[in-house]
């Protein structure tokens, strides 16, 4: 008999099964940046489109006062981690 009144010794046993599903994770935060400073990090879906990705990050409250009077020259988007907006 095995400790504590189990049947089998823990190293017989099968190990857990993994289930996708249950390990995915419903929302993530982006990092937004600007020339590659943290301006943001809002908690958005994880299926958030790229287009949507951008059009948010350009939206943000607290990227608005580093866009003004510049030109945005380019726009990085790295799915699930960032937007990183390049101004000049």
């Amino acid at each position: 008999m095995a400790p504590l009144g189990h049947k089998e010794s823990v190293h017989n046993q099968r190990w857990p099964l993994w289930d996708e599903a249950l390990a995915k994770e419903d929302e993530i935060t982006l990092v937004l940046q600007v020339n590659g400073k943290l301006r943001d990090r809002p908690t958005v879906p994880a299926s958030i489109s790229e287009d949507d990705a951008k059009i948010m990050a350009l939206a943000s409250e607290k990227v608005q006062p580093f866009l003004q009077g510049k030109t945005v020259v380019n726009v990085i988007y790295v799915p699930g981690k960032l937007v990183n907006i390049v101004v000049k």
